[in-house]
């Protein structure tokens, strides 16, 4: 069976034996669930790779509310300056992720990130175009957007 649906039901088991749906008793039963499941995969035959893919999930969304934080407070700082220090321009990160999922995964991430937006996938599916409010060193900002978000969300889907 499939460690996900087992860790969700292993979930809500724990959600009903306390008598509470909240949202902090199911993310405590998923992870008692989740450590459960790492204990008896030998036992019970769940692949390996299920423990890997959360693991990097987690860390792939940790990382991203880093970045979240990192970025909001950037840009606000140069909203309240009173000479700003923004240098806008378009760059283009050639992509290494190839499939619809990732692709979108990434450009969402970037949109989502302030101070970035993704504005276009080229039509061969290899090279990005993004708006960075702070492009001082295009060469930086391609090699920390391939390094960071595409580097984790490349390693989700690796198998």
């Amino acid at each position: 069976m499939n460690g996900l649906l087992i860790n969700l039901l292993l979930a809500f088991a724990w959600a009903a034996m306390t008598g509470s749906f909240g949202l902090g008793t199911l993310a405590t039963g998923a992870a008692l669930g989740f450590f459960a499941l790492w204990l008896s995969a030998p036992l019970t035959g769940i692949d390996r790779l299920y423990f890997l893919r959360t693991y990097r999930v987690v860390r792939l969304a940790l990382f991203f509310f880093w970045e979240l934080l990192l970025s909001s407070l950037r840009v606000a700082w140069d909203v309240i300056r009173p000479f700003p220090k923004n240098k806008p321009a378009i760059i283009e990160v050639p992509l290494t992720v190839q499939s619809d999922i990732e692709i979108l995964l990434v450009t969402n991430l970037i949109s989502l990130t302030p101070g970035t937006l993704s504005v276009d996938v080229t039509q061969d599916r290899s090279t990005l175009l993004v708006h960075a409010m702070f492009a001082d060193d295009p060469d930086a900002l391609v090699a920390e957007l391939k390094n960071g978000m595409e580097r984790m969300v490349a390693e989700v889907f690796e198998k």
